[in-house]
């Protein structure tokens, strides 16, 4: 289970990158970069859920001025 969570937070994170490729934007670069990294530095799948959503909420929160 922690594998295909790790993967499919890693894929949200390629997305990002080649989105923010496409339009320039660092929050999306560096989130992107985090999405593929963090889930090699926890084991619970619990944690890998929660701090994935909260950082691939980032970018789309700050896009639309709720950060």
């Amino acid at each position: 289970m922690s594998l295909f969570v790790s993967l499919l937070f890693g894929a949200v994170g390629g997305v990002y990158l080649a989105y923010a490729r496409r339009v320039h934007e660092a929050d999306f670069l560096v989130c992107g970069v985090v999405l593929m990294i963090y889930p090699y530095f926890f084991s619970s799948v619990v944690l890998i859920v929660i701090v994935g959503l909260i950082i691939a909420v980032i970018p789309i929160a700050r896009r639309r001025g709720w950060l």
